[in-house]
């Protein structure tokens, strides 16, 4: 399955923002040849040719492959960033609202897997200005979850010691799934974001 055919329980295709054609084009096959070779390894004229165009074709939209990297993770980190925001705004209980979180973080890592392993595991091949940036960006995602546990604790519904060590653990459990999720394995991204709404409540002590 290539990134373009990739989906999560209906998920609009990510990359919708990108235009024109061949700079989605140019996107998507760097998503795919920096998550199977890895960024380092991979040449603009690499992802030129899985797109089908020239090397010079390239840096008509791209002035380095810096800069698509730095638009792969932007818009990854915006969407993870909107699904938790998502969760933590809608109704419910801390309870409700955690494992909804978990579950559509985790559905995005699963259905999203090749694009969620290049936004999550290559943050420092980024300069320095885009780097802050993206961390920036993952402070918010710790943001949101760890608001919601700090609302469980308040409310008694959780029992939590550390809140900020909870927070971690559950967003690199989250996150962990790009890395491992095969879409041949036996359960499908809803399965695995369920499983793990289901852990992750036991984690914080939830009574469910």
């Amino acid at each position: 399955m290539t990134t373009a055919e990739e989906t999560a329980g209906g998920e609009v295709e990510p990359w919708e923002e990108v235009t024109p054609d061949a700079a989605r084009r140019l996107l998507v096959a760097a998503v795919e040849a920096f998550a199977e070779r890895g960024y380092h390894a991979t040449t603009t004229r690499d992802i030129a040719g899985r797109a089908g165009m020239s090397p010079a074709a390239l840096y008509i939209h791209y002035k380095t492959k810096e800069e698509l990297l730095h638009r792969i993770s932007r818009i990854g980190h915006d969407r993870a960033l909107d699904i938790l925001r998502t969760a933590a705004a809608g109704e419910g209980d801390a309870t409700a609202r955690l494992a909804e979180a978990v579950r559509s973080f985790v559905r995005w890592h699963a259905g999203r897997r090749t694009t969620a392993r290049v936004v999550q595991y290559e943050l420092d091949a980024l300069g320095p200005d885009a780097r802050a940036e993206i961390l920036d960006l993952r402070r918010k995602v710790d943001a949101e979850v760890r608001a919601i546990i700090e609302d469980g604790v308040a409310s008694g519904e959780f029992d939590v010691p550390d809140v900020q060590g909870t927070t971690l653990a559950v967003l690199s459990l989250c996150i962990d799934v790009a890395r491992w999720f095969n879409v041949d394995g036996p359960r499908t991204p809803d399965e695995v974001g369920a499983l793990y709404a289901d852990l992750v409540l036991r984690m914080v002590g939830a009574a469910k």
